[in-house]
């Protein structure tokens, strides 16, 4: 840990410590890393999920506060407002545009790594989980206290829990039981002026607002209180694929037209990959659409749902592997059979790339014909990259029973499916980033034709900086904030603007896509 002395040996660190000090109602000196501490360099990588941003060119924070306690929460907040500093809060760092710990101007990470506890009450079918906490982590304790208790969270474990609520957070239980914040029941904040609320201080505005509009706009959150979810003792998984040659696109084709309407307790998404095919000395690519599936239930009832409504996958009962929910979150997060549980509390378990994602929703069937012409130019450009891939999303079920506007995240009836693209690569330098960058982009404006419009909706959690940002200090934060507002937050993002407006006047919470203030407020 960093030490006090070492901290206070430069006249500006010893400024910024002495404040903390003064603010902090509990001792805080152990959780601040400067960079002249040991520890600094590898507490600020530890969470960094996407090496763009983790180059030498990369800015990097004045200092970092792992904090331990609400306090130092508290006292970062108000020492940067005294100091004129950029706040960035992190708590898994799957943000992979980085917007959670980088940022242009001088800047202070306040890391929740520490804040992990889960709190499970099996009675009440609730629990508390800390922001710092990973989604893997989660699932270990819901588990080690229920075997017919879940959580409707993401499918990747090492995802921080408060990134992945406040942006909406979907998973494959999503169908049955909605999205993670449509199981939210109330939360900790601290706000602006340092104030520690929860659900009844902050008021229903501002717990709306963090349901999905992004907390980092709005304060830090600390914990949440979360409704658990029922999942039989036994599920049902598959993972099924077909390349080009095997027909592929047909199954594609029926997935897209079926995958919304299937039954609420079947989730069935599609990954769509290039992979090399040799002939002789020269390597080609060919797609390989792999079909993932998590049914709620057992083998001989999916079986039934299968051979009725989509007979077309081939699906067979020995592709079929019957296991507890638990063991289903290792199944798709690509363990090996037989893993331990105990995995889903490494929160570093894979090594990290250069990646960049965007994101898309289809809102209108495509006839085969179409979908066919679209597969086809999919299918060449993905081959031409080689490393470009995609993921669809299957929307229905619990999707369509609740209202855009119960939460900030607007994304409900009337999508079919939503996409997210992805791009990955080794080689560093600058040359590297533009051509895979490049590869991307390309994909995702020929594909502009077959997605929502007017305007064309994206996922918050899939932070993508190409569709707008925000200056700081800008006179027209309004205007801007809104062109990728919309995208983020449809007809949602009047309100946002309005509650922050209210709860955060001075724009003290900032990144290139916050949510903005009305116009004519102060802007520092």
């Amino acid at each position: 840990m960093a030490s006090p002395s070492s901290s206070a040996a430069d006249p500006a660190q010893h400024k910024y410590l002495q404040c903390l000090t003064n603010h902090s109602s509990t001792p805080i000196s152990q959780a601040i890393y400067f960079p002249t501490d040991p520890l600094y360099t590898s507490t600020l990588e530890s969470n960094i999920r996407n090496l763009v941003y983790a180059s030498d060119s990369t800015p990097r924070p004045l200092f970092i506060v792992a904090a331990t306690h609400v306090s130092h929460i508290q006292s970062t907040i108000l020492c940067c407002k005294a100091h004129g500093l950029q706040l960035r809060i992190r708590s898994g760092g799957h943000d992979f545009d980085g917007l959670s710990y980088v940022s242009p101007s001088p800047f202070v990470l306040l890391d929740l790594f520490n804040l992990r506890s889960v709190t499970i009450d099996v009675e009440s079918e609730t629990a508390w989980v800390n922001s710092g906490a990973t989604l893997g982590e989660l699932y270990h304790e819901i588990a080690g206290n229920s075997k017919i208790l879940g959580f409707p969270g993401g499918v990747c474990p090492t995802v921080g829990v408060g990134g992945f609520l406040s942006g909406g957070g979907y998973g494959n239980l999503m169908r049955k039981h909605g999205l993670s914040v449509d199981n939210v029941v109330d939360a900790i904040i601290v706000d602006s002026d340092g104030r520690v609320l929860d659900r009844e201080a902050m008021g229903e505005d501002l717990f709306w607002a963090i349901n999905g509009g992004g907390g980092a706009s709005f304060g830090v959150i600390v914990s949440w209180k979360i409704r658990l979810v029922p999942v039989p003792e036994t599920v049902t998984v598959f993972r099924v694929e077909r390349t080009l040659e095997q027909g592929a696109s047909d199954v594609v084709h029926k997935w897209q037209l079926i995958a919304d309407k299937l039954h609420e307790d079947l989730f069935i998404r599609v990954v769509l990959i290039p992979v090399p095919i040799t002939s002789g000395d020269e390597e080609k690519f060919t797609i390989k659409a792999k079909f993932n599936a998590l049914f709620l239930g057992k083998t001989e009832r999916l079986m039934g749902l299968m051979d009725h409504e989509f007979p077309e996958l081939g699906l067979s009962p020995a592709d079929c592997l019957e296991m507890s929910w638990i063991e289903s979150v290792l199944f798709w997060s690509n363990y090996p059979p037989e893993t331990s549980t105990e995995v889903l509390r490494d929160r570093h378990p894979k090594p990290e790339k250069f990646v960049k994602k965007k994101s898309d929703y289809v809102q209108e069937p495509i006839s085969k014909e179409g979908l066919e012409a679209i597969l086809e130019g999919i299918w060449a450009k993905m081959m031409e990259s080689g490393k470009t891939g995609f993921v669809f999303n299957p929307y229905g079920g619990a999707m369509d029973e609740v209202p855009a506007a119960e939460t900030a995240f607007p994304h409900r009836a009337g999508n079919l499916y939503k996409i997210q693209y992805s791009i990955g690569w080794k080689e560093p330098g600058v040359e590297a980033e533009e051509k895979y960058l490049g590869d991307i982009r390309r994909m995702y404006s020929y594909m502009t034709p077959f997605v929502s419009k007017n305007p064309r909706r994206a996922y918050m959690n899939y932070r993508d900086l190409d569709i707008g940002t925000v200056k700081r200090g800008s006179k027209n934060s309004y205007a801007e904030g809104k062109v990728y507002g919309d995208k983020y937050f449809d007809g949602n993002f009047e309100r946002l603007v309005k509650v922050k407006t209210a709860v955060d006047p001075n724009y003290f919470f900032w990144n290139e896509q916050s949510v903005p203030v009305l116009p004519g407020k102060v802007e520092l």
